[in-house]
């Protein structure tokens, strides 16, 4: 694990033990079964890049390396804009000290949109995975690199007890091989190394010939423009998850549009 995701699970564990103390498991059981079923964010993109492709697209405020993304920040007009132009689901980032993301930017986005949501942030504890069906999230992220696999099947099995989808990242061959061993049918391929930052799209190509084709693979970082995702689309990864480059438009309706035309 690199220095950068160790420094992100001791804060992030340091955080749930003190959200524990003022919310018991119970009061987000309550809250998780009073809201309204989970979306299928798996299904969702299946069924929309069918005839396109089905973008996920991000939520976020800022990020470690590139510091403020969007200065002009509003988590409703946002999420509004990235359904009318035609993006499949939504992810939201709720980590506040590597993101700038609150818990309540997903009812938010809730309140603006109909599209499934993904709650971005880093997992390690099946408490986090009722936290977000309480929060009104449709799919939690595992993050491979960051979970031992029995903690990655843990956090899985609670959310399909919720009936929450999972979307598993992995970032290399051996973090795939663990990934294929878990029951989730959804894998993203993230095409940013941790350790130096840098992205090569070629991680998407090259892995995404080692999952089975019943799988749904979405490729994540570094998608630029149309160009970036037809590339994708020849080696049959026809989702992807979308942030930075969507953020920082003037225009982020009229950029889902541009992506999907």
């Amino acid at each position: 694990m690199t220095d950068i995701l160790k420094k992100i699970k001791a804060y992030k564990i340091e955080e749930v033990k003190a959200t524990k103390l003022t919310t018991s498991a119970y009061s987000l059981e309550q809250k998780a079964k009073r809201n309204p079923l989970p979306l299928g964010f798996e299904n969702r993109l299946r069924v929309k890049q069918i005839t396109s492709y089905g973008i996920i697209a991000e939520i976020k405020k800022a990020s470690p390396s590139k510091g403020i993304i969007r200065y002009d920040f509003n988590v409703g007009q946002i999420a509004n804009a990235y359904e009318s132009g035609g993006a499949a689901c939504l992810s939201v980032l709720t980590d506040f000290n590597s993101f700038k993301g609150e818990n309540q930017f997903i009812a938010e986005a809730r309140k603006s949109s109909s599209i499934p949501i993904l709650r971005k942030d880093f997992l390690y504890d099946p408490y986090q995975v009722l936290e977000t069906r309480a929060l009104g999230a449709d799919c939690i992220l595992i993050i491979m690199a960051m979970v031992s696999d029995q903690q990655a099947e843990e956090l899985e099995d609670c959310a399909i007890f919720w009936g929450m989808d999972v979307l598993v990242e992995v970032h290399n061959e051996k973090e795939l091989e663990r990934a294929l061993n878990l029951k989730s049918k959804l894998i993203g391929v993230n095409n940013r190394n941790l350790k130096t930052f840098n992205i090569r799209l070629e991680t998407t190509e090259e892995l995404a010939v080692k999952i089975p084709k019943n799988y749904l693979i979405v490729s994540e970082s570094g998608l630029l423009n149309k160009g970036d995702l037809n590339r994708m689309a020849k080696e049959n990864v026809r989702s992807f998850l979308i942030g930075e480059s969507l953020m920082r438009q003037n225009n982020i309706n009229a950029a889902i549009k541009t992506l999907l035309d």
